[in-house]
């Protein structure tokens, strides 16, 4: 039987936010919201990665579980790849990299993206939603993705993709072909330690999309649709968002 294990990489130093995962949010930090939140999926075990004491300590002192991992990785799937080395992991087993940045992530998301699992071929999964404005499709922060027929990624960007050569935005858009990615992943773990071994692709280096990489070099995402709307802390500007989020669903 497949284990599903999460791990949520949590970083104390960023560029844009440092000490992100320490941040209040109306009474907890957003890593103990993301850990809860991930919890309540059911899955077989979750864990926070982190290379940081502090970040260590304070999920002990909230109850949940951590591992110590390297200073020098370079992104989530690298953390991952060491968590699963250090929890000595099946290689068919499932692993699940939450972004420790998403304190309102869905229960339901995760039990989406382990649902993929149910086909033997899923090499690794990632969730998307329909784009809904036109802003939204416009922002460069926001990773577009275009689908094959079997729901496989064939191509992310941070553009508007796909182009409207013949129609305008509007219409594509109400036609629903437009998708964003939302930023959670799975992998099964002789997978993952594959791709943890690939190096930087040109793909990648261009739009600045790891998954890239991974299709770059043949691998297939499988996807899964999600109506939930996911809400990520990357700068201060975007606590503000998060609060307000808050109290609207309180």
């Amino acid at each position: 039987m497949t284990k599903f294990t999460a791990v949520i990489p949590a970083r104390y130093a960023s560029t844009r936010f440092p000490g992100k995962p320490l941040i209040d949010i109306a009474g907890k930090t957003m890593i103990q919201r993301v850990y809860e939140q991930v919890l309540k999926a059911g899955i077989d075990a979750v864990y926070v990665a982190t290379d940081h004491q502090a970040i260590a300590e304070h999920v002990n002192h909230f109850g949940g579980r951590f591992l110590m991992t390297s200073e020098t990785h370079q992104s989530g799937t690298d953390r991952c790849n060491e968590c699963a080395s250090l929890l000595k992991l099946d290689n068919n087993d499932v692993m699940i990299n939450i972004q420790g940045d998403e304190p309102f992530i869905k229960p339901s998301q995760i039990s989406l993206l382990c649902g993929l699992f149910e086909e033997s071929a899923t090499e690794i999964g990632t969730l998307i939603k329909k784009v809904a404005t036109t802003n939204e499709l416009q922002q460069p922060t926001i990773p577009k993705v275009v689908l094959n027929k079997h729901g496989e990624a064939i191509y992310f960007s941070r553009s508007v993709i796909p182009y409207p050569a013949k129609k305008s935005v509007e219409d594509l858009l109400a036609s629903g072909i437009y998708y964003k990615h939302i930023g959670i992943y799975a992998y099964r773990i002789h997978i993952l330690k594959q791709i943890a071994a690939l190096s930087p692709s040109l793909l990648e280096q261009t739009e600045s999309l790891e998954q890239l990489r991974w299709i770059e070099n043949g691998y297939a995402i499988k996807t899964a649709l999600t109506n939930e709307e996911t809400i990520a802390i990357d700068t201060p500007d975007d606590l503000t968002k998060a609060l307000h989020f808050l109290h609207q669903n309180s």
